[in-house]
């Protein structure tokens, strides 16, 4: 099967990761096309992937099946319209990677171009452990909808929405969930630290403990709240501990956390299409 030629528009850490996940799942090198503004940028991409580059947005979409746009929110406006022409032309898939950016305004961006999978990957992508939500405007095949997902694939694990609305939701948990796991770490490590552990017997104690617990979530097929209740034996110092966070209302917390979070998330989204 022929591969799709892939043109990223915006070459920072986005756009780098989805390069180096697609170069390393063997995508082929001159079926890759980058563009950005600056030069220095683009020279980095060169020499690290050897793939073709521009500073021209339009040349880098004139042959592509997919144009990925990898940049800044504030940006899409300018080179949606940039593009617009040759999209009509071309009709390739668009996958948008840029944070609060509906697919109704991309479109209109586009002068009513439907062929748009809207995406929300977070940080670990650009290490290929990423979670990456997707949604697709209706009219997107199956054919594309799968040629987004095998490309999203290449920065970490994917999950499709059906309704756009909980794309603030999924930004609110993945998008800024690593945060809220740095900043539990952080407390964590303090906290140890507090009580005598030297500071890098509590980072690696803290770190490792978080990859282990992720890894076993990820792999035993248990549900959280089981895993919980295997780890708190009655009595011990691990259900004392629950019953303080508990007492302190920790999923109370969380989901104030989130709400500001999607609250923000809908403000922001709200902001672009009045920008329209």
């Amino acid at each position: 099967m022929k591969s799709p030629h892939i043109a990223i528009i915006g070459t920072g850490n986005m756009g780098k990761s989805l390069i180096a996940g697609l170069i390393k799942n063997n995508h082929p090198a001159h079926c890759l096309t980058a563009s950005n503004r600056g030069e220095e940028k683009l020279i980095d991409v060169q020499k690290l992937f050897h793939i073709h580059t521009t500073t021209n947005n339009v040349e880098a979409a004139k042959n592509a099946d997919v144009v990925i746009f990898a940049v800044k929110p504030h940006i899409v406006p300018q080179i949606s319209k940039e593009l617009a022409s040759i999209v009509h032309t071309r009709k390739p898939l668009i996958i948008s990677v840029a944070a609060g950016i509906e697919i109704k305004n991309l479109s209109q961006w586009l002068n009513g171009y439907h062929h748009i999978v809207r995406t929300m990957p977070n940080l670990p992508a650009s290490i290929g452990s990423g979670m990456t939500t997707l949604y697709a405007d209706p009219t997107v095949n199956q054919q594309n909808r799968n040629l987004a997902e095998s490309i999203l694939r290449v920065v970490g694990t994917i999950v499709w929405l059906y309704d756009e609305s909980l794309m603030h939701v999924a930004t609110a948990l993945s998008g800024c969930g690593p945060a809220y796991f740095f900043l539990v770490m952080e407390a964590l490590q303090d906290a140890a630290t507090h009580f005598g552990l030297p500071q890098d017997a509590a980072y690696l104690l803290t770190v490792h403990t978080a990859l282990g617990a992720s890894k076993m979530a990820i792999e035993s097929g248990e549900t959280l709240s089981t895993l919980t209740q295997n780890v708190a034996s009655p009595g011990g110092t691990t259900e004392k501990a629950l019953s303080v966070l508990e007492q302190e209302h920790i999923r109370e917390l969380f989901k104030k956390a989130l709400n500001a979070a999607i609250i923000r998330s809908q403000e922001i989204a709200q902001s672009y299409s009045h920008s329209s």
